[in-house]
């Protein structure tokens, strides 16, 4: 059996370069959420929009007197609100990411 040094890929990687290191700590990054969650409600009321705005009701009296009532669905609009609904979500997630990131980060000092 031949045993042959295996590759570890380290020399990929260039190395560490002593100095500061990026701060996760920012207070911009409050007023970036703020601007998330106002987005994320105009997202949501034009998702509301769309999904009752996707529907009309048709109704139609036949020559006996019934009354036909029937719901028609635009698929256009139903995908609007779907889409606007999820990009509401994933802008309130990433607003509760950008707060808990400038609430709590705080740049350690170094060891001596």
């Amino acid at each position: 059996m031949i045993d042959l040094p295996q590759p570890t890929g380290a020399e990929l990687w260039p190395p560490e370069e002593p100095g500061t290191r990026a701060r996760l700590h920012k207070p911009w990054r409050t007023l970036v959420a703020v601007v998330e969650v106002v987005l994320a409600v105009l997202a949501g009321w034009g998702a509301y929009v769309c999904w009752h705005g996707a529907t009309a009701t048709v109704v139609t009296r036949t020559d006996d007197g019934a009354v036909l009532e029937s719901h028609r669905y635009f698929g256009g609009l139903l995908a609007a609100a779907i889409g606007l609904g999820t990009l509401a979500a994933i802008l309130l997630v990433d607003a509760v990411r950008q707060l808990s990131l400038a609430v709590r980060a705080r740049h350690r000092a170094p060891k001596a």
